[in-house]
């Protein structure tokens, strides 16, 4: 597969985001960023505290977000708005109202069929983080990562005007699948999809996976022993994106519908 042209303009911004300008001139770039965007950063640094556009983008919490700790309780990854969200018609989840992909096709072939089976019938959620969101991800509940695979692909942006005209944006982007099991045994994929201008989608516990980069085949990646624990923070994206979660049937019970906004730490549905 050769590149795509959004992966060029994705490495362009990319080259940009991380050059650190001169203090005058970078301190009105970061601020023209919050108040164009209209970024909270009651929670963060001032914005003149960030030596690159990047490295704001890619800010951590000044203190971390209590959430629930009871084991059934299963938290938002991220800040985001929920796009859609529901259960699987067998092997599809929506991409939005009135447009539907494979499960199978998202997770792509080096999960077996029986992995992939594990979701149909399940559940899925799709949360999109916009520009102005905070950017790093988290573990929505303590688990053992089984799997991770990274995908190259095209850098597609996945707002809304896209999200409803081009058919499996999720399956023809970049992304990064990770299978994880819970603590009772159940399992479900988090998938980190790029977007247009998200140079890189940082997996903090594997150093191999290089995203946007010149990569034109998947790989794999396997775990004996990984364990994280709810909360654990283990990346970011350089830029907005989305996180898709496909978890097998009757393992979560959402209390979360489509078009709310919700934020890391969050707790959005019970472990059945």
């Amino acid at each position: 597969m050769s590149r795509h042209i959004t992966s060029a303009i994705s490495q362009c911004f990319g080259k940009f985001a991380k050059m650190e300008f001169p203090k005058p001139i970078q301190n009105f770039i970061n601020r023209s960023y919050v108040n164009i965007m209209g970024l909270d950063m009651s929670e963060f640094h001032s914005p003149e505290t960030y030596g690159t556009l990047n490295a704001l983008f890619t800010r951590k919490l000044g203190e971390d977000r209590t959430y629930s700790l009871d084991s059934e309780d299963f938290i938002s990854p991220c800040d985001s708005w929920i796009s859609e969200c529901g259960d699987l018609q067998e092997e599809y989840a929506l991409q939005i109202k009135g447009m539907r992909y494979k499960s199978d096709e998202l997770l792509g072939e080096h999960f077996s069929k029986e992995e992939r089976d594990l979701v149909k019938d399940g559940t899925f959620v799709n949360f999109y983080l916009s520009p102005k969101d905070y950017h790093r991800y988290h573990m929505p509940t303590n688990l053992k990562v089984l799997k991770a695979v990274h995908i190259p692909g095209k850098f597609y942006p996945v707002n809304m005007p896209s999200l409803k005209k081009r058919v499996n944006l999720f399956i023809e982007n970049e992304r990064v699948v990770l299978l994880c099991e819970t603590a009772s045994g159940k399992r479900f994929y988090m998938v980190l999809v790029s977007a247009l201008n998200v140079g890189v989608m940082q997996v903090s516990f594997e150093p191999k996976i290089k995203t946007d980069a010149d990569a034109l085949q998947s790989a794999l990646f396997s775990y004996d022993n990984l364990y994280l624990n709810k909360g654990d923070d283990f990346g970011c994206f350089e830029m907005g994106s989305t996180i898709v979660i496909l978890a097998q049937k009757d393992m979560l019970y959402l209390n979360i519908k489509a078009g709310e906004n919700v934020k890391y730490g969050q707790t959005i549905a019970k472990l059945r």
